[in-house]
């Protein structure tokens, strides 16, 4: 059988020179451009200031005496201060749970088909979203003005029980009664948002399997939901930590109602504010971190491979750096040469 060979192929031989081992490689074309990156000057300029303008004010922070970084010391761990946090974080409990109860049952009374239910939730979410927080909680510490009494009986007949409105809302109750009240309106359009979020077809689909319709919003549309709502719900939440600080009016021992009555019979007025500001801060903080892992969580449906998280990403780090300091200390054994016995 004869071998036919292509007249076109290289003949057999060495590699070219390019490919041998030690071979120095080949010129650059003269006619190709060269690449140079893009200077950013703005950018650098920009970088520049706001470094010099952040260390302006780190500086000032440090050197300033009008701080008095020692009675911010003295007094940011205080019994008067944590007891005030500690009212705060409780007024905040109260009106976060109740509140958002009280608007998923007005978000679903405006997604209900009832013309009635619609109107009267409606009607709430417009009144409450209408009038400031400061003077709810006003209207509520005085309710005993307008009602000295609260019962309970037949509609427009005699009353069965009844008790005096001061002993039954107290200042505490009467703060989370106007607290919740007025979250619930916010928090209604926060979760309506979140279930017309939710694909139409869900529902129609677990309709045609006959799942009731309760089980239905629990186990289908709001585990959906939770991702549209989250976001702005922590964002409410936070909102509502800092909006407790209205409670002043009505004398209660909240946070900031305490450093206003500590400097004013001291007259330390900044550092005071200080100490409400970084409180303020480090509860926000835990509340931003909550918010990131329990958004996590809900995303697992629709993201089955999750980001690492920040604490993650600083373990693989430090094992990074752990196995590169662990093989710098390896000795190097070296190459014996070609030919040589083993």
């Amino acid at each position: 059988m004869a071998l036919t060979t292509d007249p076109t192929a290289a003949p057999p031989g060495p590699a070219s020179p390019d490919a041998r081992p030690g071979a120095r490689p080949a010129p650059p074309d003269p006619g190709s451009p060269d690449v140079v990156p893009v200077r950013h000057y703005a950018r650098w300029a920009a970088a520049a200031a706001v470094i010099v303008l952040v260390s302006q004010f780190v500086h000032g922070l440090a050197t300033n005496p009008v701080w008095e970084w020692d009675v911010f010391g003295a007094y940011f761990l205080s019994e008067t201060i944590v007891q005030a946090v500690w009212v705060t974080l409780q007024l905040t409990a109260y009106a976060t749970v109740l509140g958002f109860l009280l608007g998923t049952v007005l978000a679903f009374m405006r997604l209900s088909s009832s013309p009635v239910l619609q109107t009267v939730a409606w009607s709430y979410i417009w009144i409450f979203r209408s009038i400031p927080m400061i003077v709810q909680l006003v209207f509520w510490f005085n309710l005993s003005a307008l009602y000295e009494e609260l019962g309970v009986g037949i509609p427009f007949g005699p009353v069965l029980w009844s008790v005096d409105s001061n002993s039954l809302i107290g200042t505490i109750g009467a703060a989370v009664i106007g607290l919740t009240l007025h979250q619930a309106a916010y928090a209604a359009e926060i979760v309506r948002g979140g279930v017309i979020a939710v694909d139409h077809g869900q529902q129609e689909a677990a309709a045609a399997l006959g799942i009731p319709r309760l089980r239905q919003i629990r186990r289908i549309v709001l585990p959906q939901a939770m991702r549209a709502i989250l976001p702005t719900a922590g964002n409410e939440i936070i909102g509502l930590l800092k909006g407790t600080s209205v409670v002043y009016v009505m004398s209660i021992g909240e946070l900031f109602y305490q450093v206003q009555v500590i400097y004013g019979r001291n007259g330390r007025v900044i550092p005071l504010l200080l100490v409400a500001t970084a409180w303020y801060v480090v509860l926000t903080t835990l509340l931003s971190v909550a918010q990131y892992y329990v958004e996590r969580r809900f995303a697992r449906g629709a993201d089955r491979t999750p980001p690492p998280t920040p604490l993650q990403r600083a373990r693989r780090s430090v094992r990074g750096l752990r196995a590169a300091a662990a093989r710098r200390d390896q000795p190097v054994v070296p190459l014996k040469p070609l030919g040589e016995s083993r």
